[in-house]
């Protein structure tokens, strides 16, 4: 993982905090962390006749497999989706495919006119055109459990300990608000900026406001990773939910080098680009470092690969073409090129004596250093 990565940080030896966690899961005794959240389960009193765990997600594998694994450990499931900005086919498939395995799926869907608005702040000024989906996952969740009394929320991994964070984030066994604010992907931008800087109004922004933690205490509803209490394993969770319905994408994802992560989404191959664009790595990256810890792969072919495979300019994501995309939002593609250009890192791609950012044919730019 390089450098640029916001949390990241290398040791003496040039090892980064990625590698030291997947090191210190090795250590880690998973069977009595298995038995301590068996605890929590069986302390909540539950009332098996009704919904008694919420478990959020896309209907992707890893939220496929947390539903299948939920039942497994006794609780009465419910899944939740936050509806993402720009939903794909083969997304619909799978959130259809969760009901028919055997489960409730409750779609909560954000007003399409309010989220575009913010989808525009979002691009203009973060370089993120999913914030409002970034937010209501978290949030949405949430207010289902606060208003159905449901104790349990069962989310998947703890991100830290696979990709690298502060050391405290390591042990962290709950998501609340402040790991979602510090984490979960709000780029330091609160709701309440909305409200201050961009005039909407409260009542607008329902979806997005998180419960209070008094609240929440107060109902004992509490947030709890998964992947704290067993080991997170992404192949392991394609597998699983592959063989109960799970459909992966047929043809080649662009930026990516998994076919089946990031696939609900058609906003994906925008999000990704402004990744590279900021930090100078994308998805490809973060699933090929995945591999290299899992020895599935050696770094020279990961940096190979990672060269050609991410970083292009995107075109088209899933099949649907970038201008599609940016109508929604009321962008086109020249003001969208605009916007690009002014969150790309310069110390990472080519630029020319005057500053000017060096672009290929078909509008991609040119890193400096391919291995991190």
């Amino acid at each position: 993982m390089p450098d640029t990565r916001p949390d990241q940080y290398l040791n003496n030896e040039g090892i980064c905090n990625a590698c030291l966690s997947f090191d210190l899961q090795e250590k880690i005794d998973w069977q009595k962390r298995k038995f301590e959240l068996l605890k929590i389960i069986r302390e909540k009193n539950l009332d098996k006749d009704k919904w008694n765990c919420v478990v959020p997600g896309s209907g992707g594998k890893d939220s496929t497999y947390q539903i299948i694994r939920a039942k497994e450990l006794g609780l009465n499931p419910v899944f939740v989706t936050a509806s993402t900005c720009d939903l794909s086919d083969v997304g619909r498939y799978n959130l259809e495919n969760v009901k028919k395995i055997g489960f409730d799926v409750i779609e909560i869907s954000n007003n399409s006119k309010v989220r575009a608005k913010i989808n525009k702040i979002g691009l203009e000024l973060l370089g993120d055109i999913s914030w409002p989906e970034h937010v209501s996952i978290f949030t949405a969740p949430v207010k289902f459990a606060l208003a159905y009394n449901i104790p349990i929320i069962l989310w998947g991994e703890n991100p830290q300990m696979e990709y690298g964070g502060p050391k405290d984030s390591l042990n962290n066994s709950i998501l609340d608000q402040k790991w979602m604010e510090e984490f979960g992907g709000l780029i330091g931008f609160r709701v309440s900026d909305l409200i201050e800087n961009y005039n909407f109004k409260k009542h607008e922004l329902e979806i997005y406001d998180y419960p209070s933690k008094e609240i929440l205490e107060e109902k004992s509803i509490t947030g709890i990773f998964l992947g704290f209490y067993e080991r997170w394993d992404s192949l392991r969770n394609y597998e699983i939910s592959k063989k109960n319905g799970f459909l992966g994408y047929e043809n080649k994802l662009e930026g990516c080098y998994f076919d089946f992560e990031k696939i609900d989404n058609y906003q994906h191959g925008i999000h990704d680009y402004f990744k590279y664009l900021k930090f100078g790595f994308a998805r490809a990256t973060d699933q090929l470092s995945y591999m290299i810890r899992r020895n599935k792969i050696t770094r020279e072919n990961a940096i190979n690969l990672a060269q050609k495979l991410e970083g292009k300019f995107p075109k088209s994501y899933m099949g649907k073409s970038l201008e599609k995309i940016l109508s929604k939002i009321g962008f086109t593609e020249k003001e969208f090129v605009n916007i690009c250009d002014n969150f790309a890192n310069k110390k990472i791609f080519k630029t020319d004596q005057s500053g000017k950012l060096i672009k290929l044919d078909d509008g991609s730019l040119i890193k400096l250093k391919y291995d991190n």
